[in-house]
């Protein structure tokens, strides 16, 4: 029986530090299905566990994450959570790994939107170290990062991230064509941009849907509803509870 799969958005922004170790704790202790998280690039490249391609929102520091050595990073303190540190992706895989829930990576672009050179292949080679590459599923805004994902393979679903305007500019048919040439496998929008006619078009063609942004009531009744692949929230309580309910 089909069941829209819950994804812990940043681990659950609403109720603990977002993309923390201490919010990844909190979120396998739900029965959602994926804990959903960032990462940026060291200065040197090591991936990091972060949202903003700064450090001054959710951490102690400030600048760039791409302008500080991984060394200096792991000493940051990540706000809200007593002193834990920044993570780094081989931690955030080492909690996530021994439980069946399963890791949705997003690899972000830097401050200009432009990929991190030689990310994407330091995290599928990182993940294939620990057995986990098969058991993530690769998200990415950036369509180059996305196509390089593809194409190195292995990964469980590669994800296709479409902000507003751009999927505003196409017809669903014309998204179709472009997940084919990047070699997605979903589209992942936000709540308030998915519809019927998306989903099916997506579906008749054997792409998956997922959406981010069902946080509340409303928009987590209107992914289920519509059956969606996967819902990211930050909520994931209500969310499991709505799901339940359903």
């Amino acid at each position: 029986m089909f069941k829209t799969e819950i994804a812990s958005h940043r681990g659950g922004a609403f109720l603990w530090p977002e993309n923390s170790m201490l919010a990844f704790r909190k979120a396998l202790a739900w029965p959602a299905e994926q804990i959903e998280f960032d990462v940026h690039a060291s200065a040197e490249g090591e991936p990091v566990v972060i949202h903003d391609a700064t450090l001054d929102r959710t951490t102690d520091g400030s600048g760039p994450v791409v302008e500080h050595p991984w060394g200096e990073l792991q000493r940051l303190r990540v706000k809200g959570t007593g002193g834990e540190t920044l993570p780094h992706l081989s931690e955030v895989a080492a909690l996530i790994g021994p439980t069946g829930q399963r890791l949705r990576l997003e690899v972000k672009g830097d401050a200009q939107k432009q990929p991190y050179p030689g990310l994407v292949a330091r995290c599928g080679r990182l993940l294939d170290g620990m057995g986990l590459r098969h058991r993530t599923i690769f998200m990415s805004f950036e369509q180059p990062s996305v196509a390089e994902a593809a194409s190195l393979g292995g990964f469980e679903q590669i994800v296709w991230l479409v902000d507003g305007p751009t999927l505003r500019g196409l017809t669903p048919e014309q998204l179709v064509r472009q997940c084919r040439a990047l070699g997605a496998t979903e589209v992942g929008v936000h709540v308030k941009g998915a519809h019927a006619a998306l989903l099916a078009a997506l579906r008749g063609a054997g792409l998956r849907l997922s959406v981010w942004g069902a946080n509340h009531a409303d928009t987590i009744h209107h992914a289920l509803t519509l059956g969606v692949d996967v819902l990211a929230t930050d909520d994931p309580p209500l969310a499991v509870e709505l799901r339940r309910q359903s």
